[in-house]
Parts: structure tokens; C-alpha cells; sequence
């Protein structure tokens, strides 16, 4: 049976918006090597790769040049077509092992809720040389965590207006870098975008992950435990944040965005 590929816009409700994610259903594992060619086949932000496991999931993610450890948008688009597909019914638990271990994932309505660690951010007391460069704007507070650089900048304007240079930013020894400000519309707590040039994405449109250091940050600043986001990329999305606590001292994030099918098909293997 050839596998199927599935795309799928997540943390919206409008198709060609959001963040475009493919995921690939398999029935037994694949090795490295073919999982990385069909990520650049697809050309995505990224491509989830399902296998049934145990009572769940195995869930990896591939970006175009690399596989990544942690990705929201494609974890949402999993559950999302796991439930489309009947694979799950509409009120079981999507359960993922990743390499970020245990995931999960629940309906809401027509929201997806998605259970993942919280990534916070520590201060980086000389931020790398080449960053404010690459930016092209003026830092503020700059944080992070074992994944990314966290830049707060001193408005959504500047936010909006920033022109990376890719070049630069690609040197840096990180997956990628989320800038954010408070919000200028009394819609959403706080903005942001995310740059990650190394793994083959300048700018991703809607970054689940970026949302597990962006929850833990604004929500200290801000004092608030449920809070929503707008990533304000070119294709936009909406991320709701709630602050959560898996006991012994596990903080969780629940990252949560609506998902809708643009594209199905099946890979033609030789």
C-alpha cells in the first residue's frame, strides 16, 4: 500500500493561510535518509512522519535540509488528520512519542489543544555580534533556551518592518530566532515571528514551538496564565497559550489552533 501525504494549513481556519505542514502516514518506520528526501520533496516549513506505536504515535518532523526535535504546527496538523482520516475517534487523545518525548493532543470544538513542554528562556548577557545586524533593529531583552535566541523589540511596527539578512542569520549556532513585542490590537497579548534560515525556512509562517519559550515569557510579564498570539508572517496565524503544570515540577505549555486539508495524495514509490 502506497503511503499517503496529507497537507494541511495549521493554526487557522481559512485554507492557504496559517502554516502548511505534510504528513506523511506509514505503517511501519522508514529509514532517515528517505524521510529527509521526501522533506525536501515536499518543500515545507515542515513534514510529520506518523507510525503506529504502542497505544500511539511515532512522530518525527523534517525540515527541508534537517530533521528538527520539537515542531508544533506539524504535531497539530498530525492530530488533525489522524481525527479527519478516522483513524482516532473525535474524543480520543492523539498520543505522540517524539524526541521531545511524550506529546499530546485533544479536540476542543474546532480547536486542536496541543500538551507540550514549556521551553523558557534564560538571559544571554552578551548577545552574538552578528545578531542585531542580522536583524537590522535595535534589541531589546534577549533570551535562550536549547532551541532558539528570544528577541523582544520595542514594538509590534518594528516587528512588522524587519527585513532580515538570511545570510547572517544562518551563521548563528541556533535552530532559528523568534522576535516579539506586546501587541498594538487589544485582540492578541503579543506578536512574533520566527527566522530559522539553517534549516532550510527564513521565516516560518506559524510556529507552534516557538510558543512553548513565548507563553512562559509573556505570561510572567504580563501576569496572566491564558494568553493569545499572532505570528506576523506573510501568511499569518493565531496561537492560544494556556500555562500548565505536569507535576514534579513539569511545566507544560497547551499551544491551541484550528487546522483545515488543502491537499491529499499518495507518494509513488519505485
Amino acid at each position: 500500500m502506497l503511503p499517503k501525504i496529507i497537507q494541511v494549513d495549521a493554526f487557522t481556519s481559512e485554507p492557504f493561510s496559517g502554516n502548511p505542514a505534510a504528513v506523511c502516514l506509514l505503517e511501519e518506520p522508514r529509514d532517515d535518509g528517505w524521510m529527509q528526501k521526501v522533506a525536501a520533496e515536499m518543500n515545507l516549513p515542515e513534514t510529520a512522519f506518523l507510525t503506529p506505536e504502542g497505544d500511539g504515535f511515532r512522530l518525527r518532523w523534517f525540515a527541508p535540509k534537517a530533521e528538527v526535535d520539537l515542531c508544533g504546527h506539524a504535531t497539530l496538523a498530525s492530530a488533525h488528520v489522524l481525527w479527519e482520516e478516522g483513524i482516532l475517534a473525535e474524543d480520543e487523545i492523539a498520543r505522540f512519542a517524539t524526541k521531545s518525548g511524550p506529546l499530546f493532543a485533544e479536540k476542543r470544538g474546532e480547536l486542536i489543544e496541543m500538551d507540550f513542554p514549556a521551553e523558557p528562556e534564560r538571559t544571554v548577557e552578551c548577545s552574538p555580534p552578528m545578531l542585531e545586524a542580522s536583524l537590522g533593529a535595535r534589541l531589546g531583552y534577549v533570551g535562550e533556551n536549547r532551541f532558539d535566541l528570544l528577541v523582544e523589540l520595542e514594538s509590534e511596527e518594528t516587528l512588522r518592518m524587519l527585513r532580515p539578512r538570511f545570510e547572517l542569520l544562518k551563521k548563528l549556532p541556533v535552530r532559528g530566532v523568534i522576535v516579539t513585542s506586546r501587541s498594538d490590537s487589544p485582540d492578541y497579548d503579543f506578536v512574533s515571528r520566527f527566522f530559522a534560515p539553517a534549516l532550510g525556512v527564513d521565516e516560518d509562517p506559524v510556529t507552534g514551538s516557538a510558543h512553548c519559550c513565548l507563553g512562559p515569557y509573556w505570561a510572567e510579564k504580563l501576569g496572566k496564565t491564558e494568553l493569545v498570539g499572532y505570528q506576523a508572517s506573510e501568511r499569518g496565524g493565531v496561537v492560544r497559550v494556556r500555562l500548565g503544570d505536569g507535576g514534579e515540577g513539569d511545566r507544560r505549555v497547551k499551544i491551541g489552533g484550528e487546522a483545515v486539508t488543502v491537499l491529499k495524495g499518495e507518494l509513488m514509490e519505485r
